[in-house]
């Protein structure tokens, strides 16, 4: 079931005895996800992919984010569990797109972005439910959005209702989806970290996850490392300008830390 307007992804919850899979890409979102998931959930496995993406960085950032995480809180150290890494480069096989080869980023006819993977969130969601039956974990937490430039179909609420509905019909059990992102944007996610874990986790994600689509990790901007023309560059520092203008405390102008 996706997390919706009325519920409210702030609010530190009791622990649900489910177990969850998150998928964790190394990114800004999907880090998030792991803090929300570890806020609730009495046990949290990490999943992330290798598509061939040309931002393959992302993926050496997993291992420092799960690690600062465990520092942070010695509950989430402790209900952290196996990370695992998958092999899914029949993507790139299928398809090249902005994200798997060097072209240069642009709008489609049909308004979609050529950053547009098709099917990879749902190839993702596929198999990190495979997964999850396979460690007796309940529930899949995924970073997606209806509020990105993007309008990517498969991070859409109905693509994720969908899904939740026919994995659990093919798994014969049930799966749920969380998508607690869905309808917030960039500004209201560090709003949640900072809900979640304080300073600190808002630090951690701003210094170490990855969200330049060209992979750049060597130019620093106050709200990370990344090129900081294109799409995803600038949706994550529109989104950091607008939260530190609205947060309770100051994170200052300077760059991260390395």
């Amino acid at each position: 079931m996706s997390v919706h307007p009325s519920d409210n992804p702030f609010t530190k919850a009791m622990t649900d005895k489910r177990q969850a899979l998150v998928l964790f890409s190394g990114g800004q979102d999907s880090s998030t996800c792991l803090a929300w998931a570890l806020e609730r959930y009495e046990h949290v496995e990490t999943i992330g992919f290798d598509y061939g993406q040309r931002h393959a960085v992302e993926l050496q950032c997993r291992g420092l984010l799960r690690d600062g995480m465990k520092r942070i809180d010695p509950h989430w150290s402790y209900k952290l569990g196996q990370d695992h890494l998958v092999d899914a480069k029949v993507i790139g096989d299928i398809g090249q797109t902005a994200m798997t080869s060097e072209a240069a980023i642009r709008i489609h006819a049909n308004g979609l972005p050529n950053t547009f993977v098709p099917g990879r969130n749902l190839l993702f969601l596929t198999l990190a439910a495979a997964m999850a039956y396979r460690r007796g974990l309940q529930v899949l937490v995924t970073g997606v959005c209806e509020t990105d430039y993007s309008g990517y179909p498969d991070c859409r609420d109905d693509a994720m209702k969908a899904q939740q509905v026919a994995l659990s019909l093919g798994m014969d059990r049930s799966i749920v989806i969380e998508t607690p992102l869905m309808w917030i944007d960039k500004a209201m996610t560090w709003h949640m970290c900072l809900a979640l874990g304080g300073e600190p986790l808002v630090e951690l994600i701003r210094d170490q996850s990855h969200s330049c689509y060209l992979g750049e990790r060597h130019i620093a901007h106050a709200w990370g490392q990344g090129c900081g023309h294109c799409p995803a560059c600038e949706l994550r520092a529109k989104g950091w300008e607008r939260f530190v203008m609205q947060a309770p405390i100051s994170f200052g102008k300077k760059s991260p830390r390395y």
